[in-house]
């Protein structure tokens, strides 16, 4: 067997990992990355890049469906080319990943190792059966995976997930989706405009990732105006007949029913990567799904020099938070001085379903965990049903909730489904970034007619709400400890 000493070892060649090697190169030349699968990213080969491909073209054959709304007639039948949808998206794909892998290969090969790391002790990596590699530091950016029930795997190619969908050559007739969170959404949103007869399921009544019942219970009346959505489905059996998939469940007023699809989607989560490292050989702090606490401003795990970055911390699992989380945990692997914070922007997420979904800074969960017990914070509301712009387009659906808090008048955050939410997103972001306070939001430039002018209305709302002053300040800071 090989041996190789380097000062850090980065473990995983996504997003995170790219991150963290080039962050750690920039302190010292000594570093490998491990990677044991293919290179190019969860987001270019299955995730965030090829469905976006599928949801423009279903975008497309949507807006020809409701040209007749604007007194415009397609001439003909509106028909969708499932071969002539899928090569696209594939091709397409394989272009995105091109340039990732691009950019792999003019990494040197001396800093590349091809094999699966597995931890013998905190300072000693396997690789498959043919390199130990000793590091001074290691930064775990494997990623993660799709989970699903075990039983389901009694279904065999009728069951399919994100990484599977992309790879077909043809659109099928039916599916059935399960898990209404963003991945479910999106594809499944995408494949009904598309012509694919879908059917979704949910547990709990969770829509997406929203946490504010008001925005969830809107989402979950729009998502059903397009098809079937039970976000709190009673499922009684799932179970391969033929090339099909049969399902037995109670519907929504606890009917019985029987349904027949083509394929199974499972988007019912992902878990991280982190299984099969051999944690168990180092004495590291992990939570209940045995991943690694880490820091998330200096992503420093319990082992002080074993840093965790990507989807495999466990925290938000999206790929602008993976390549900081990369490049905080490649920049302290490769210092030799003490760990410094990096820059944590604030959260933002968005759902590329139609009307779009979209949470920043805290969420409604969140802060009436911190703050609803005193009170000490209010919400702004629009709905976008008459909004001037939105309405124009044909787009008006959805509402939009601002939160601020109480004494202070500081924006905290936003959760919202409506037309642009992705652009509005990244507006209430910046404000919250910057600790804006709802005033000073509502001085800031709003153009006519545009769908920005909703969020003045929110602003406009929420700003009615709040009592400013020290008094009030004061008054939520005695109020509980959490608050």
């Amino acid at each position: 067997m090989k041996k190789r000493s380097v000062d850090v070892a980065v473990i995983g060649g996504g997003t995170a990992g790219l991150a963290a090697y080039r962050a750690a190169k920039s302190h010292t030349d000594s570093v490998v990355m491990i990677e044991g699968g293919p290179y190019g990213t969860t987001c270019a080969r299955v995730g965030c890049m090829p469905s976006k491909l599928l949801i423009a073209a279903a975008e497309s054959a949507h807006e020809l469906s409701k040209a007749p709304q604007f007194g415009i007639h397609p001439q003909g039948e509106i028909r969708v080319d499932g071969a002539e949808v899928m090569q696209r998206v594939k091709s397409e794909r394989d272009r995105f990943v091109g340039f990732v892998v691009d950019g792999v290969n003019n990494i040197p090969a001396e800093d590349k190792l091809t094999g699966y790391a597995r931890f013998l002790d905190s300072h000693r990596l396997q690789v498959d059966q043919h390199t130990l590699v000793e590091a001074r530091r290691v930064v775990i950016a494997t990623g993660s995976r799709p989970s699903w029930p075990e039983s389901w795997n009694q279904l065999g190619d009728r069951l399919v997930v994100n990484d599977q969908l992309f790879d077909w050559d043809n659109l099928p007739e039916s599916v059935a989706v399960f898990g209404p969170g963003v991945i479910g959404l999106e594809l499944g949103q995408a494949l009904n405009r598309l012509g694919v007869k879908v059917t979704m399921f949910g547990m709990g009544g969770q829509v997406g990732p929203l946490t504010d019942p008001k925005v969830m219970a809107s989402a979950d009346e729009l998502f059903n105006q397009e098809f079937y959505l039970d976000a709190n489905a009673r499922v009684e059996w799932v179970q391969r007949e033929g090339d099909q998939v049969y399902i037995k469940y109670q519907d929504k007023q606890g009917e019985p029913r029987e349904l027949w699809v083509d394929y199974l989607l499972a988007a019912t989560g992902r878990r991280p990567n982190v299984d099969k490292l051999g944690l168990e050989n180092i004495k590291i702090e992990l939570d209940e799904r045995g991943v690694p606490f880490a820091d998330p401003k200096t992503m420093q795990t319990s082992v002080p020099h074993i840093f965790v970055a990507g989807d495999a911390s466990n925290q938000l699992p999206l790929l602008h938070e993976a390549a900081d989380q990369g490049r905080i945990a490649g920049d302290n692997a490769g210092r030799t001085t003490r760990i410094m914070p990096g820059l944590r922007r604030s959260k933002i997420s968005v759902v590329f379903s139609d009307p779009q979904i979209a949470m920043v800074g805290e969420t409604y969960r969140e802060l009436t965990e911190r703050l609803g017990s005193c009170g000490c914070f209010a919400t702004g509301a629009v709905s976008f049903n008459d909004q001037g712009r939105s309405r124009v387009m044909l787009r008006n659906k959805g509402i939009l909730h601002l939160y601020a808090e109480q004494g202070t008048g500081r924006f905290l955050g936003a959760e919202m489904i409506g037309p642009s939410a992705e652009h509005l997103a990244h507006l209430l972001a910046w404000a919250h970034q910057q600790q804006m306070t709802v005033s000073q939001m509502l001085q800031m430039p709003f153009y006519h007619p545009v769908i920005e002018e909703g969020v003045r209305t929110a602003l406009r709302d929420l700003d009615s709400q709040l009592e400013l002053g020290d008094g009030v300040l004061e008054a939520c800071l005695q109020s509980t400890p959490g608050c």
